[in-house]
């Protein structure tokens, strides 16, 4: 399975195509399970860097993990988890607030 991601342009932050719009949270990214599914990630993903909102667009490998989505490789789950050598920062601050 894949899931679009990107940088959002205005600040940075790392955000995952869901439910229409980019979510900064990967939870409930939008899952691809087939070519037809991949072709409309990259299209919303192309269409979105066009526009000028995100940069760094690209569909990764997740799996779906209790209902949760998580991405597979490590790169990917720093990315979602947030700085590793401060927890009290990003997002991983904000899951345990």
């Amino acid at each position: 399975m894949k899931i679009l991601t990107a940088n959002r342009l205005a600040d940075g932050i790392a955000v995952w195509y869901a439910d229409g719009g980019w979510a900064e949270t990967v939870d409930h990214a939008d899952l691809a399970h087939d070519k037809a599914a991949e072709d409309r990630l990259e299209a919303i993903g192309a269409k979105a860097y066009a526009a000028n909102e995100v940069v760094d667009v690209n569909l990764i490998d997740a799996d779906l993990v209790n209902g949760v989505v998580e991405p597979l490789r490590l790169r990917e789950k720093i990315r979602a988890a947030g700085p590793t050598i401060r927890h009290d920062l990003g997002k991983q601050a904000a899951q345990a607030a």
